[in-house]
Formats: structure tokens, sequence, C-alpha cells
């Protein structure tokens, strides 16, 4: 096999190899042999087209030719001419299979289901890379380079996977791109043999150079090595390209799957900057108090100390005859149910089900699934809610006071799951909410305390325009400015109930819509609201609203009793009334009234979303963060400094003894060819010193005092290489400076631009690292045969 056919089969693995690390992310995972027999016919190709040969433009393009027309053939026979060639009709389709693809991708939690938009995407990203690879490594002959397809088709790998086996994936991806790279040090050094060291590397003995294939070996472990190992030292990055909050609806056939919603607290903050009153849902219902039809998407119950997002979960089908009984709800509580047929426009392209909660049976066509815990309703394989119409039963639930007052300990699990908080909160959320439900003689005192101290005594502002921060001083931000929207009250009563020992989570919907004429409810973007849920057991989760003039107040929370801001617990809560109230809002903001009779309330601001301040890191990761971007900076200037370093070590003092001038003069040779080399001069170790300085003087363009400087030193080299008793040669430095500047005049400003920032003579240190492990590895050899020998004796 030729060195260019061995050289495309490693392209080849390399590429195969990298591809296998999106396995994890796609079932099933039948589609990496597909990409294999392609990608093979793919390489096969240019094998083909180099030995023919064409020029290397045309054979890039053939391979792309074949490679277009095989995914024709595989996604869009249908549409293309005599089923081969595309033609519009086809790249249209392919257009549609991408963007269907992409939605899939928002969608589907890892690993998510093989449809024809990710088939394509995964076939066709793993062939595009492979082209990429064999054009750069193969057909250009420049490998390197290659690995930086390689490293983006890994990145989708590492950003998209749950980081259970990183490394594993980390280890494969780089084994294929090392053999590569083995592979193009063979076939170099099979044609011009081993580099010029300049002069034996041990003195008075047998050389040691080490064979390139054994150094490009032990190269790739300690850039492997430093790779795995480095960026244990370097602070975290969390989020990213990808952001934190997972993606959608897990694989399946139908019965079951996991799902991590995308954190929809982005698409709540779209919505209310979107401005438009226009309605999203239109609702009839039978529920005869409309001001508290709250419609929910989903629940947002995992806190890390700067956002609330959906935790993953289990799906399973939607039940047929009707939900389960909704988490701790018991049957002494009194519920009413109610039906509402919802239609959305086609103008809302949702995942999420907007239902009452808690829903007790839903009827819609496509293709859905159900997650128990949030007892949310989710589209799998692309499905969404536009256009559709469906009729959801809901749960009018009624708790007293004294019920909710009265309410048993939660079970260990739901406490455990739902009063988590990260170490970094403030301190300040905790004690706050001490000092605030101080008295309260129980979690549902606690509760309507914390509801009231946010919309009403408080004095909390709802702020359109506020810009509270981020991280994990938000929340302590909001609590002392005392100004935001609905997505920071919610946020804040849920982290304070959880202080307190009360599970909380966060739910995200709709607010209640504007009642019409005709007796249907219209529900816009700009009802978009946030609002937490607290668990009581015997009622389960409870709604609660500290969002001032959003929504409205739950009837189970308000005060019976003139001058108490507790309701009564001896007898049951009277529900909010429908009826508008005659008296101003006492929390001096936007009112129900004004958002539904005068043409609404401004909108929220997206500065306003928790997540998108100005709080910055603490100290200690600031300059955590310095030292990384310092050694980030450093690394690609660490060839550059050595060999500054080099040059002035080199061409500096040296001793006077006969010992220092054969050094000395060694020293400055090595320099000499070192720099030829960095300007593209291979130096060649079987020329002698004399010839090897004509073929600089030749290749590197020198005349005059520059060619003289060159053969200088290469005379005196060869004095203190071959005569009995050398002597020194002075002004050898000098001599050196003025070939370099030879050298340097007589090449282009980007050759110029490479030796200094890319120095090709920069791989000494690989040898010298190369020829220190294997003296290493030599003398433990040498002494193992004596430890056992001793050993022996003893015994």
């Amino acid at each position: 096999m030729s060195g260019r056919a061995r050289l495309a089969l490693c392209a080849w693995v390399a590429t195969l190899t990298t591809a296998c690390t999106l396995l994890p992310l796609v079932q099933p995972a039948s589609w990496i042999f597909r990409a294999a027999f392609l990608l093979a016919v793919q390489t096969g190709v240019g094998m083909v087209t180099r030995r023919v040969p064409l020029a290397r433009p045309l054979t890039v393009a053939v391979q792309a030719l074949v490679t277009l027309a095989l995914l024709t053939v595989i996604f869009a026979r249908e549409y293309a001419v005599a089923g081969l060639v595309p033609g519009p009709q086809a790249f249209a389709h392919f257009a549609d299979l991408l963007q269907q693809g992409g939605k899939d991708i928002g969608r589907y939690a890892i690993p998510a289901p093989l449809t024809d938009g990710i088939k394509l995407m995964v076939v066709g990203g793993v062939l595009a890379i492979g082209l990429l690879v064999d054009a750069l490594a193969v057909t250009f002959r420049t490998a390197a380079p290659a690995g930086l397809p390689l490293l983006a088709l890994y990145s989708v790998a590492a950003g998209l996977s749950d980081g259970g086996a990183d490394w594993v994936s980390f280890l494969v991806a780089a084994a294929g791109y090392l053999v590569l790279l083995l592979a193009e040090g063979r076939d170099r050094v099979s044609q011009w043999g081993r580099v010029f060291s300049g002069v034996s590397r041990t003195w008075g003995g047998e050389s040691g150079a080490l064979a390139p294939v054994h150094t490009g070996r032990r190269i790739g472990v300690v850039a492997l090595g430093i790779a795995l190992v480095a960026p244990l030292g370097l602070p975290a990055m969390d989020g990213g390209l990808l952001g934190t909050g997972g993606t959608g609806v897990g694989a399946g056939t139908g019965g079951g799957g996991t799902i991590s919603a995308v954190n929809p607290l982005v698409s709540l903050r779209d919505s209310l900057n979107g401005g438009d009153e226009s309605p999203v849902l239109t609702l009839r219902t039978e529920s005869k108090d409309v001001s508290g039809l709250y419609l929910r998407i989903v629940s947002l119950d995992a806190f890390d100390g700067t956002t609330w997002k959906p935790a993953k979960r289990e799906i399973t089908a939607v039940p047929e005859g009707g939900f389960p009984t909704p988490p701790g709800l018991g049957p002494e509580v009194r519920r009413t149910e109610f039906a509402t047929t919802v239609r959305a426009s086609e103008a809302y392209e949702q995942d999420w089900l907007p239902m009452p909660y808690p829903p007790s049976r839903v009827r819609l066509g496509g293709d859905w699934r159900y997650e128990p815990e949030g007892m949310s309703v989710v589209g799998d394989h692309g499905q969404d809610t536009r256009g559709l119409t469906y009729r959801v039963s809901g749960l009018d639930v009624q708790p007293t006071a004294k019920q909710l007052a009265s309410a048993p300990a939660p079970p260990a699990a739901v406490t455990k799951e739902f009063t988590k908080l990260p170490g970094s909160l403030p301190e300040v959320v905790s004690s706050t909410a001490q000092r605030v439900t101080r008295g309260a003689a129980n979690p549902y005192e606690q509760a309507v305390m914390l509801q009231e101290y946010f919309a009403d005594t408080g004095g909390f502002k709802y702020d359109t325009e506020v810009r509270v921060g981020s991280g994990s001083q938000g929340i302590a931000r909001f609590l002392r400015d005392k100004e935001g929207f609905c997505v920071h009250f919610s946020f804040a009563m849920a982290a304070m109930a959880r202080s307190l020992g009360i599970p909380a989570r966060v739910a995200v919907g709709f607010a209640p819509g504007t009642p019409q004429a005709d007796g249907t409810v219209w529900v816009s973007l700009k009802d978009a609201h946030a609002w937490p849920e607290l668990y009581f057991e015997g009622v389960g989760w409870t709604r609660f609203e500290p969002t001032p003039s959003r929504g409205t107040t739950p009837g189970y929370t308000l005060p019976d009793t003139p001058g108490s801001t507790l309701p009564d617990p001896a007898g049951p809560s009277d529900a909010a009334s429908a009826a508008p109230s005659a008296a101003p809002s006492r929390s001096g903001g936007c009112t129900v009234q004004q958002r539904r009779l005068d043409g609404g309330c401004p909108t929220e601001s997206a500065q306003a979303v928790l997540a998108s301040g100005d709080d910055g890191p603490t100290g200690w990761m600031v300059l955590l963060w310095v030292l990384g971007g310092l050694a980030t900076t450093a690394l690609p200037l660490a060839p550059m400094l050595w060999r500054l370093r080099t040059r002035t070590v080199r061409l500096g003092a040296h001793g006077r003894s006969a010992q220092g001038a054969v050094a000395h003069t060694l020293a400055v040779w090595q320099e000499l060819t070192d720099t030829a080399w960095d300007v593209g001069i291979a130096p060649e170790e079987s020329r002698t010193p004399r010839g090897a300085a004509a073929r600089i003087v030749r290749l590197g363009h020198l005349d005059g005092d520059a060619a003289a400087s060159v053969h200088r030193v290469a005379g005196a080299v060869e004095q203190v290489l071959y005569a009995p008793r050398p002597q020194p040669t002075p002004g050898l430095a000098d001599d050196v400076r003025r070939a370099v500047a030879g050298l340097s005049a007589a090449t282009s400003r980007g050759t110029r631009l490479r030796a200094v920032f890319a120095p090709r003579s920069a791989v000494r240190v690989m040898w010298a690292t190369s020829v220190w492990w294997a003296d290493v590895k030599c003398r433990a050899a040498a002494t193992r045969p004596a430890l056992r020998g001793a050993g022996r004796q003893r015994g």
C-alpha cells in the first residue's frame, strides 16, 4: 500500500473514531454503519482521483459531488432526477429535513430518536468532516490542521453529552487523530529520512537519535496526557454555546423515555418583550371563575443558585382514561372538575401543552407524551401546538385555610428533592425569610407571610425596566432593591420557602386571559407569567401569587378578618372574585383591571430577567480566570519564547577553556542550522558541515558577508570536530547574526512571521524530552536486575 493510500485510510479511521463520540446522543446507533460505509466510498473516490492524478481542488470537488449524490440517494431519491442527480426539489427537501432536524434537537433529550432530520444531520455532518479531514491530511498533505474539523465534531458530542463518559470519548477521538499524525510522519520520513540534528546527541559514543516514529508516539502520549490533566487545574465554565437547560423530549417508541426541557424562561422573556397582544390561545371554558384560570406549561424544580430550570424526568404515554390523582391531593379536599377547549393559533409553536393545573384528562390528536411528576404533556417527534385544538379537563382545588394550616409533614422524598438549595445562596435569603415569617405557627402561615411580604407589606415595586444582576447575588440584590417582575418574585419566594423547609418550585405559563363578549377568553403573549408552587401534604402543589398586580391572589390566602393578614383557619376560604375591585391596588403598580381594560401595561424588559444582569464572579474566581487567560495566551507563544531564550544562550558568553570553545562552536552552528530550518531549509543529517553550509547559502539565496559568515562557522565546526587539538575561533556569534540577518532579508514576510511565532526547530524540546525519558527507562532497566539479585541474596 502506498503512503498516500495508507494516509487516506488513517484519515478514514480518525473521522470514524471521532464520529463514535456521537453514539450516546442518538438511538438507535445504526446510523454509524451507514456513515462508515459512505465515508469509505468518499475516501475511495479520493484515492482513485489522486492516482489519476487530478489537480487538488478537482479531487476535493469530485469527492464533494459523489458525497452529495450518495446523500441524495439515501434521503431525497424521490425528489432527484433519475433518483441520483439532485435538483431544486431535492435541495428543498434537504432544507426541510435540516430544519426539522434542528427542531428535533431542540425537543429531544439524550439519547434522541433517529428521526430523518437528525439522521441527515449526523450522517451528513460526519461526511462533511470526513471530506475536510481527507482534503487537509491527504490531498494537501497537512495532517495537523485536520485536527480542527475533528475537534469541531468532538465538541458537538462533548457539548451535548451528560458528561458521564467524556474522557472515554476524548481518548477515542484523540487516538484516531494521533494515528493520522503518525501516518503522515511515516510518509514524510520515508521520503527524506531522519531530521538532521547537527551533532551526535551523545558525546563520544554512538548517536542517540531516536526514530521519528518513536518520537511521534511519545509526543502524542505527552500531549494527550496534558490535554486530560490540564483542564483539572483550570476554573470550570458553566453553560456555553448550548446553555445549561438541556433539550426537549426523550426518545422512545411511545411508551417512555426521559425529558429535560430547555429552560422556558427564555421563551417567557421573549414573549413578555414581544409587545404582541393578539391572542395565541382562545379558550372556551366551563369554569365559573376565569380570573383564576392559570394555564401552566411546565414546572421548574431544579435550582442552582442562579436560575430555576426543569429537572430531567421520565415520560410515558398520555393516559387514555384520565390522569391519576395529583401528587399529595387527599380525598377530603374539595374539588370541582371543569372542561376547557383550547385553540392555539398558527403563530403559537410550543412543545409543551398549556393546561390548567392540576389536569384530570386531555383529548388531543398528535404525538404527545405525559410527564407524571409535573403532570405536563409535551410533544414528541416534532409535535407542537401550532394550530392545535384540544379539550382538557382540570380540577378547581378548593382547600380551606384550616386544611393547609394542619397539613402533615411532606414525605421525606418530596422534602429532600424540593428543598435543595445551593451553598452559594447568600445568607440574606434565609435570614430575610426567617425575619418575615417570625411568629408563624406552621408552614402555611409562613407561605402566606412570604406572599404578603412581596405583594403588599414589603414595599416591592413591579418594574419592567429593572436590572437586578445575575449569579448567586441576583436574589440578594432583588431583595435589596425591591424592584422586579414575575420571574424575580417567583424565584425569590420559592428560594425563601425552601430555606424554611417548605417544598417549592416555580411554574411557568400564562396568567388569566381577557374575557370576550362571545364567552371566550383570549390569552396573549403578554399574559406570560411565572409563579411559585408550594407543596402541602393532603393538598398537593398549591399556587401562590407574590407578584404585585399580576394574576389573582388565591382565595385560600386572603384574610377573612379585618386587620389580619392571615386567613381564618377556622373557616373555608372563598375563591377570589372575578369582579374587579373598586379600590386601587396598594402595590402602586399595574393593576389587573388596567392590564385588561386600559390596553395593557408596559412590557417587561429583557434586561429584567434574573439571568441577564451584571453581577460578577468572586475575587478568587477572577484570579483563576486571569491566570487561566495568561496561560492560554502564553501557550501559543511558548515556541517563540523558547527560541529567543535558546538563541540568547547559544550566542552568549562561553568558557575560555578548550572544552568551552568546542561547546560554543557547536552551539552557534546549531543556532545557524535551526534558524535556516525555521525559514524552511530543513537540515539533512547526511551532509558534512561544509556541505550543509553550501546548501544553506544556496537555498537561502545568501551572498557577500552573509555567505562568508556561514562558511566560516562551518569551517570552525569541522575544526573542532576533526582537528587533534581544537582551537577557538573568535567572532562566530557575530557571523551567525549576519547569516540570520541575510536569511531573514531573503524570505517573505509570511515566512519571517512563521519563523518567529511558530519556529520549526522548537520540536527539539520534544526530542530532548524523549531522550531524557529513554535515559530514565534505560537506568530503570539497568537497576532492576541488581535489585532482584539483592533480593535473592537476602532470601
